[in-house]
């Protein structure tokens, strides 16, 4: 009974500390637990049995009518890296901000953090379009802080705005401290980022962005090359109307897209995947177990 007495105190004091509500700012990042292993306590749903999936935490929908096709850990809340810039991209676009105005990389873009590589020297000056595409296609952090610290009423406005907007969505497992996802305090699950990935469908320039294979800017007197991050971009075998990857150390290696599979709009969320190329090997198989599920069905006049 004692030892029962004790584990009930240590539990509800543990409670307590987690309650405590908080404010994460950049130089508090690195007080966010490392791990994330402990960001859900939600029950662990496999894929199907005959498609091996090597991410975390995996989804499929049908885009048109919302039918879970594939899951595999779909409601753990974890770290998402750079899918962050989906939200980015439609608060910035939200807001209808001037795409053609000019903005300059500040050393406030610079990541002091992660110390994240860019090709974007301070200084560099170019079209918020510009920093948009570069944010979203090649996945630029000083270009994602940039957007936010240039929206009306700063960076805090802008990760506010960030929240919001995912409320509006309904997406109650998902939670913004910064526009770039550097920060293991972006998070979300499979099921809400399946949500976030319909919802940033929805914006054409957002489709376009994250479709492009390459882009050319002017730095100075350079001429900067970028390039998707996505190398399933330009692959011949996919036609992907919307594409984001993610990576920090947490997160592990992240991919969202929606393309059409099996003669069906589908979205693909892959969260959590070790090794560079495990999560478009995910998504390979995915296409392949739609393919070979569907031809299937057609056998069997399903």
């Amino acid at each position: 009974m004692a030892n029962r007495y004790v584990w009930g105190m240590v539990i509800l004091l543990i409670g307590a500390i987690l309650a405590v509500p908080g404010v994460v700012g950049f130089s508090d990042a690195s007080r966010i637990p490392a791990a994330h292993v402990n960001y859900s306590q939600a029950t662990a749903i496999r894929a199907p049995r005959n498609l091996v999936l090597r991410s975390a935490s995996a989804l499929v929908e049908d885009q048109m009518t919302g039918e879970c096709l594939i899951q595999k850990q779909a409601e753990t809340i974890m770290p998402i890296a750079s899918i962050t810039k989906l939200m980015t991209a439609m608060v910035v676009l939200d807001a209808k901000m001037d795409l053609e105005e000019s903005i300059t990389i500040a050393s406030e873009d610079v990541d002091t953090f992660r110390h994240s590589h860019s090709r974007l020297p301070v200084n560099t000056r170019f079209t918020r379009g510009d920093a948009l595409l570069l944010a979203l296609m090649a996945s630029e952090n000083r270009a994602a802080h940039a957007l936010g610290r240039t929206y009306p009423g700063g960076l805090g406005a802008f990760v506010a705005a960030m929240n919001a907007k995912a409320r509006s969505l309904g997406l109650v497992e998902t939670h913004f401290i910064d526009p770039a996802g550097i920060h293991c305090g972006n998070v979300s699950s499979a099921r809400d980022l399946a949500r976030m990935v319909d919802a940033a469908y929805q914006y054409h320039l957002i489709r376009e962005y994250t479709t492009c294979k390459e882009t050319t800017i002017l730095s100075g007197r350079r001429t900067l090359q970028f390039r998707n991050t996505n190398h399933l971009i330009g692959n011949p075998r996919w036609q992907i109307g919307l594409s984001k990857t993610g990576f920090i150390d947490e997160a592990g290696r992240c991919l969202v897209m929606q393309s059409q599979v099996a003669k069906r709009p589908v979205l693909i969320v892959l969260l959590d995947a070790q090794g560079k190329l495990t999560r478009y090997g995910d998504a390979n198989r995915i296409k392949q177990w739609l393919e070979g599920s569907q031809a299937l069905r057609q056998k069997h006049g399903g």
